[in-house]
């Protein structure tokens, strides 16, 4: 009978959730999902000065907005310290560990004389076999792990296939430091067996660390959970990912207008694929996801794939869920000037009707609010360069007729408005387009909306009329 499988996302609190930390708890979330297991989340501040409440929170908020539920509450790694601790005792009576009295200095001199031989820098192992009875008085003693100095350590690893480790390259690391405080190394292995955990999935960045926890948690005669260790993302260039490539905090794609679902398609596919599918639902990756499918070799992140991807789910979306994310996130697009200061209800249902026009060409809820802006200006609104260059010459002649026709429309709905507008272009032998444009420009101050006929539709037969009205009073003043 094989274990149930538990999956965990440990990230520190010393920074917002970036996005390949994203990508890994989504891989995580994924495998427990598709395997009927259960995904959990620890928090590992044991690094008290750089953990901060705000990025613990921002976590939180990050892995709830893309959706990822985890099973009960979080663990604080911090608040197990004498967990820990009871470990490391276990450890030294049974001489898998020991204490180490040397300096800061001393082990200055230890890394430097490495690098000076052209070895890794690291520990030499002074205080590992010495007389307790030469230990310095008064002085507190870090406790470091007494690693095996011969043969290997192998990881048979989900992702990377066979990784062999000679164990004369790791040095004793460092359990409890002197202040008594564990190190995370010691606190990953506690955590993980306690918690159950059967698979680590996590960045490959952490290889090395897998052959230091495998050492002990063969000291502890504890079984280890199986290792996948994921290709980092690198940027468009093939460079390691940084914040001109796009390694933000997840709460910094949420206020660029991403949708979540539109985000998870996105990541899954960063290292992992299902044949030649790009998009598809977050139900079918549960159902395709297999660590067998990730590659070796890391994924770009590509700013336009997202964009258009991202636009895919904004058109695939229904509307009234698109005002809700709207609604939920309008704080974060307050750099739009025009915007109102609230929204009401009567607001939000003309957004709504809006919605088919506007969801069209726009690629995020940024582009989507953006181009909804013909809704809530003031009259007489302001028009932008192009805008005001469509309503010089003969637009006003043209604005003047299809008002005419306008005036005479009923009911007030697209269709009918599409008939008169056609209808006056008929009459007065003028290309649609050239009715169109100065059309747009007039109602919305724009050049570029949504379907004109839609945006009549929306704004309604008195705005619109009076939109009309506002530009042809200001071109005969």
């Amino acid at each position: 009978m094989t274990s149930k499988v538990v999956t965990r996302f440990a990230p520190s609190p010393t920074g917002f959730l970036h996005i390949g930390g994203a990508r890994t708890a989504l891989f995580n979330w994924l495998y427990a999902k598709s395997t009927g297991g259960s995904f959990l989340l620890r928090i590992e501040d044991t690094d008290r000065v750089r953990s901060t409440p705000e990025a613990v929170q921002a976590i939180l908020d990050g892995l709830a907005w893309l959706g990822l539920d985890w099973q009960g509450e979080p663990i604080y790694q911090h608040s197990r310290a004498e967990r820990h601790r009871e470990v490391v005792d276990k450890l030294l009576s049974e001489g898998n560990a020991y204490r180490c009295y040397a300096t800061p200095e001393e082990l200055a001199a230890m890394r430097e004389k490495a690098r000076s031989e052209g070895r890794p820098p690291g520990y030499d192992g002074t205080w590992r076999d010495r007389d307790p009875g030469d230990a310095p008085e008064g002085v507190a003693p870090a406790i470091r792990f007494r690693a095996p100095k011969t043969g290997e350590t192998i990881i048979e690893d989900r992702v990377q296939g066979r990784v062999v480790f000679k164990n004369v390259n790791l040095d004793d690391l460092v359990l409890l430091r002197s202040d008594g405080s564990p190190t995370y190394m010691l606190s990953v292995v506690v955590d993980d067996h306690d918690m159950a955990i059967t698979h680590v999935i996590r960045g490959d960045d952490h290889l090395t660390n897998a052959a230091r926890q495998s050492q002990i948690f063969a000291a502890l005669d504890w079984k280890r959970p199986i290792f996948a260790h994921v290709p980092l993302i690198h940027g468009p260039d093939g460079a390691k990912l940084s914040k001109r490539h796009g390694a933000l905090g997840v709460e910094a794609y949420r206020a660029m207008g991403y949708l979540p679902a539109a985000l998870r398609n996105y990541l899954v596919r960063l290292g992992w694929s299902h044949g030649d599918d790009e998009i598809f639902s977050t139900e079918q990756a549960v159902a395709w996801f297999d660590l067998a499918d990730i590659g070796r070799s890391p994924a770009r992140f590509d700013f336009k794939k997202l964009e258009n991807l991202n636009g895919h789910y904004i058109r695939a979306t229904d509307d009234a869920e698109l005002v809700g994310h709207v609604r939920r996130g309008l704080a974060e697009f307050r750099s739009e000037d025009w915007l109102p200061g609230e929204l009401g209800e009567d607001d939000y249902r003309q957004l709504e009707r809006a919605m088919p026009g506007l969801k069209e060409r726009a690629r995020t809820l940024i582009e989507l609010v953006q181009s909804a802006r013909y809704l809530f200006v003031s009259r007489p609104i302001d028009l932008d360069a192009k805008a005001r260059k469509i309503l010089k010459g003969d637009a006003s002649t043209i604005l003047g007729g299809v008002l005419v026709w306008l005036e005479k429309v009923e009911p007030w709905e697209a269709a009918k408005i599409d008939e008169a507008v056609r209808g006056y272009s008929d009459n007065a032998g003028v290309k649609l387009g050239k009715v169109a444009q100065p059309l747009r420009a007039a109602v919305t101050g724009r050049t570029i909306s949504p379907g004109i006929f839609d945006v009549l539709a929306v704004l309604g037969r008195d705005e619109s009329l009076a939109r009309i009205r506002d530009q042809l009073e200001l071109a005969g003043s």
